[in-house]
């Protein structure tokens, strides 16, 4: 376990290597779980703010199921989520797939083109890292967590360039905490799991 601030960083961040392969994968994470994203109570208000902008990106079927549920739906298990096109294989209502068949997210196409400045849910942007909030002062948590079949394209293509998730994931550790944090991580494994450098 690595302890960075008020973070508890489990050792496969560090460990681990890990590459997402689109052409593989097919951006499956956006459809497969129990649930749509998880998303932060200060997203709420960014993903209704921004709706009409990234409104053009989205299929007509996923405007006819947001106009129908909402922007963001609540689920028991983990709050706030983005809503799901249970007629596509429960593929969330943001993306859609292109051409080739990868799914592509309205928000994260839309930041691309200049259109906004947020790219997309933290909790997506983190994928395969699980982060979440500590509550009341509790210690905040980063585990890998990769899906076995899924992912293990891009686990096959860590190995091969030899990039550690943390490095992979640099940008959304640093939107969420900062460069200080990421620096600190980073020389945390460095020291301590010298064999994974490049």
């Amino acid at each position: 376990m690595i302890v960075v601030d008020n973070v508890l960083i489990s050792d496969e961040i560090a460990e681990a290597q890990f590459v997402c392969d689109l052409n593989k994968c097919k951006g499956g994470c956006c459809e497969e779980g129990d649930a749509g994203a998880p998303l932060e109570d200060a997203e709420l208000d960014i993903m209704v703010d921004l709706y009409e902008k990234i409104k053009p990106y989205l299929t007509p079927a996923a405007i006819a199921e947001i106009e129908r549920k909402g922007k963001y739906v609540y689920h028991r298990e983990f709050g706030w989520v983005t809503p799901t096109l249970g007629g596509d294989n429960e593929i969330c209502v943001y993306g859609s797939r292109d051409e080739k068949g990868i799914i592509k997210c309205a928000f994260e196409q839309a930041y691309y083109d200049g259109v906004i400045g947020w790219k997309k849910p933290i909790s997506c942007h983190f994928f395969p890292i699980i982060q979440k909030n500590g509550k009341k002062g509790d210690y905040d948590r980063m585990n890998y967590e990769p899906r076995p079949t899924l992912c293990s394209p891009a686990c096959s293509l860590g190995k091969k360039l030899k990039v550690p998730v943390y490095q992979f994931l640099k940008e959304p550790i640093i939107r969420k905490y900062g460069e200080d944090f990421y620096n600190a991580l980073e020389k945390a494994a460095t020291e301590y799991y010298p064999q994974k450098k490049k």
